[in-house]
């Protein structure tokens, strides 16, 4: 029997505010800050201290929610979710319940089959919890508490189920990390866990409506763990039920060495948390011209621009892809396309081919690049008219990502300039037939393929710089006289 996966996920992310979501507190990088050095009385959860809610928080929920084309509630309440675990000081967790933030939304993904439109349930605002450690040391087994994380606001989007495979999940995943991050509210940094995506998944019948039980996965620090974990799932449900089984609604953590689930708990339902309105906190209520003042300052959204750099520079989807993912990339390209005459196109293949490689080599980012847009432009200007070739202007690049000076310096400097010169060309061309008698008559028996390897000892006796249109023509011209 067939089977169709049924998968929702929820997104967790730490807003990138100043302070706590409600206390003063700094927020801290939870890896490089010492344990317990950004905690308070209101964050560690001490009898009778009292919450106050950080407005920059709702505003960049706010700012999420309407990029997600949310209805925003314009009033929402904060509730008490109960559950005792060590890294939870109060013993509950400030969220939100049955009046979210914001409802109803969606988001657009491109998956391999097109795009598709996934339906987002709720946005919330939360705290976060503390954090836990681990320890076995000397015979004894043990865990630390760091509460400096605790109390860090923390936004919960929920999708729909609407995702139907373990491909489709990944890519949601990314689409909302992207939109995070274009926000300005998150970093997308998956190992620290400032950002957490855990899928819910279910499988059932192809063509029934009813879903099956569904397991939660937890302890996903990389997309390829979000798909990894999602594809074991949905064939340890499918095997399951095709064995006459059933499956156990339960919350399992992925394990990535074993690259297998094992299972934490059995998961709770609503009722378990005994929810209910958080009494220290008054209604959250937003107005009309907020929510206007926020919406005006949204910038252009990835799947915005993705489309615009399609019609607007003729690119094929892949660069546009590629272009638009991280708004700094997308700046650049277009400060580069600005700024010369080289065609979008031309400027697109650099970027993401010979730009990005020595950015990647050296690790870093297009943030810290050496090589100004208005430097690539003036290189890829020299290219285009033809005083240097595409051989040359790869290798000029790779000197002004070492030494940061301009492409005309280096050309000048080096006497890089293209060779276009034809009767110096064909006396290039003669000297390597003559130097190569056996493969010139090779060619003539047939072997068309060898022109390739004489084309390229003409390139090497002119130094690189030979103009590769003006030396093809002679070769071919020469070849068969």
């Amino acid at each position: 029997m067939p089977y169709e996966p049924v998968i929702g996920i929820e997104v967790h992310a730490e807003l990138q505010t100043a302070s706590k979501m409600f206390c003063g507190c700094l927020v801290v990088d939870s890896i490089q800050a010492a344990p317990n050095t950004a905690v308070c009385p209101v964050c560690a959860g001490m009898p009778g201290t009292l919450p106050v809610l950080n407005r920059k928080a709702v505003e960049y929920g706010i700012r999420v929610a309407l990029a997600l084309e949310c209805e925003i509630q314009h009033t929402s309440i904060f509730a008490r979710k109960n559950y005792f675990y060590p890294d939870l000081p109060k013993g509950y967790q400030i969220s939100q319940y049955e009046q979210p933030l914001a409802v109803n939304g969606k988001i657009t993904i491109l998956t391999s089959q097109g795009e598709k439109v996934i339906h987002i349930r709720r946005v919330h605002l939360e705290e976060d919890t503390g954090k836990l450690t681990h320890v076995q040391r000397d015979g004894q087994v043990y865990s630390l508490v760091d509460l400096n994380r605790a109390g860090v606001p923390l936004l919960e989007i929920v999708t729909e189920p609407d995702f139907h495979s373990a491909e489709d999940v990944r890519i949601g995943g990314e689409t909302l990390r992207r939109l995070l991050r274009a926000l300005g509210v998150n970093s997308g940094d998956l190992e620290k866990g400032v950002l957490r995506i855990e899928p819910n998944i279910s499988v059932r019948p192809l063509g029934r409506e009813a879903l099956g039980t569904k397991v939660e996965i937890k302890n996903l620090n990389s997309f390829r763990a979000l798909e990894r974990g999602v594809a074991f799932e949905i064939e340890r449900h499918i095997s399951l039920l095709e064995a006459g089984g059933t499956v156990t609604q339960e919350t399992v953590g992925w394990d990535q060495a074993a690259q297998a689930t094992y299972s934490q708990r059995t998961k709770e339902d609503a009722h378990d948390y005994r929810y209910f309105p958080e009494p220290d906190l008054p209604p959250l209520v937003v107005d009309d011209a907020w929510v206007d003042s926020i919406r005006q300052s949204l910038p252009e959204l990835p799947l915005v621009r993705y489309h615009r750099y399609i019609n607007q520079y003729d690119l094929p989807a892949a660069d546009a892809a590629q272009l638009s993912e991280e708004l700094a990339t997308g700046e650049y390209f277009e400060q580069v396309v600005e700024s010369g005459p080289a065609p979008a196109r031309v400027a697109a293949n650099w970027i993401l081919g010979e730009l990005f490689a020595h950015l990647n080599q050296a690790s870093r980012s297009i943030d810290s690049c050496p090589v100004s847009p208005k430097a690539l432009a003036e290189l890829l200007g020299m290219v285009t008219a033809g005083e240097i070739n595409q051989m040359t202007g790869k290798s000029v690049l790779a000197e002004m990502f070492i030494n940061g000076k301009s492409a005309r310096e280096i050309v000048s400097a080096e006497g890089l300039a293209q060779v276009s010169d034809a009767e110096l060309i064909a006396q290039l061309v003669a000297a390597t037939l003559k130097e190569f008698p056996d493969e010139t008559a090779s060619y003539k028996a047939g072997k068309l393929t060898v022109e390739n390897f004489l084309f390229g000892q003409v390139m090497k006796k002119a130094g690189g710089k030979a103009n590769p249109q003006v030396v093809r023509a002679e070769l071919e011209g020469a070849l068969k006289k």
